[in-house]
């Protein structure tokens, strides 16, 4: 039997990068996949097929995943469409970098909304069908400059620490009816955001990690299956690291 196989995976920011290898994960191991990007473009629309070629049901949304009522109204059609909802990834993510006096008011928003309010909105949409059927997990992608902090992220940083409490609070919240709460951060993963750097700060970044390379998509994949799965019924408001030991 597959790891997945009966539930079904909401996945933010799925179109592309490490949410697309999560949903491709997901429906490998026998979920039933809907995500969420801001737009319709190839990657969405290719995503869904290849979901569906799985042989799952799957489905992309677009939707806004900072907007609190879009969210909640993107939830509720997820759940008529789907019969249930077993698994949220909070996903979604953006980066302004910039040093603080650089810094705008908007980048600081922008990058808060984005990262950490979308978390609130989806959570607590989806937790009225959990609390329902007394089950869950919920997923949250937080980063290890959330733990520890980097030069020139502070809204990055701060929204990705921001979700480690809430990760916290919403375990112990929630926990009493089965409802587990955690979440991952990654290290330097490999995908189209770190290709904008310049490859001398790539290559910078790879020589501090032991394992002397970045963390790829799949990487990040395979936690949350595990995470999704019922083989981590027991582990909740974690927070795991995935860094090739950089953040050790």
């Amino acid at each position: 039997m597959k790891l997945l196989e009966g539930k079904t995976g909401l996945i933010t920011g799925g179109a592309r990068g490490i949410g697309r290898a999560i949903a491709i994960a997901f429906a490998q191991q026998g979920a039933n996949v809907a995500f969420t990007d801001m737009n319709a473009d190839d990657n969405f629309k290719s995503l869904e097929v290849e979901l569906t070629k799985l042989g799952v049901k799957a489905k992309g949304y677009v939707s806004d995943a900072s907007k609190f009522e879009s969210s909640q109204n993107l939830v509720d059609e997820i759940a008529k469409e789907f019969g249930t909802i077993d698994i949220l990834v909070n996903n979604a993510g953006i980066t302004r970098d910039t040093l603080l006096m650089r810094m705008t008011e908007e980048q600081w928003d922008l990058v808060i909304n984005v990262n950490l309010k979308s978390v609130f909105n989806l959570t607590k949409a989806v937790q009225k069908y959990m609390l329902k059927q007394k089950s869950g997990s919920i997923i949250n992608m937080s980063s290890v400059v959330g733990v520890s902090g980097n030069a020139g992220q502070a809204n990055y940083s701060a929204s990705k620490a921001g979700i480690i409490g809430f990760t916290k609070s919403i375990a112990k919240e929630l926990g009493s009816r089965n409802i587990r709460c955690n979440a991952i951060a990654p290290g330097f993963i490999i995908t189209e955001m770190t290709h904008q750097l310049p490859e001398e700060v790539r290559n910078d970044w790879i020589s501090k990690i032991p394992l002397r390379r970045g963390g790829t998509p799949e990487d990040i994949a395979n936690l949350t299956v595990f995470l999704g799965s019922d083989m981590s019924n027991y582990i909740s408001g974690q927070v795991i690291n995935i860094c090739g030991g950089m953040n050790t």
